[in-house]
């Protein structure tokens, strides 16, 4: 199982890198916006892969789940979409100020 989890860890990150290298925003925010699951995916992953057991404390337990990945899991996704929203805006304000969608700014082929 965890080989199965670390090979989507990589994956996700392999894409990740490959479409923020792209010239366009939208890869560049789809990238961003992977590479931002593939992070959540190995904060949740360093609370172990653990089935069946109790997220509280109790005394007739022995073992149970952290709950802080969980946490920081969840502050990390709301900080993420934050940022996608806030990546969104902004490149819809640059392509109306530009009308291009390059992240340099620069049209593909500008006018003669």
């Amino acid at each position: 199982m965890e080989w199965l989890v670390s090979a989507c860890f990589g994956v996700m990150i392999a894409c990740g890198v490959y479409l923020v290298l792209r010239a366009r925003t939208f890869p560049v925010i789809l990238g961003l916006t992977l590479m931002g699951y593939a992070v959540n995916l190995f904060l949740f992953l360093t609370g172990r892969l653990h089935t069946n057991l109790p997220d509280i404390i109790s005394p007739n337990q022995t073992r149970y789940a952290d709950p802080l990945p969980q946490a920081l899991v969840l502050t990390a996704i709301v900080i993420g979409f934050a940022m996608i929203a806030f990546l969104v805006v902004l490149s819809l304000r640059a392509l109306g100020e530009l009308d291009t969608d390059h992240v340099d700014g620069q049209q593909e082929n500008p006018p003669a």
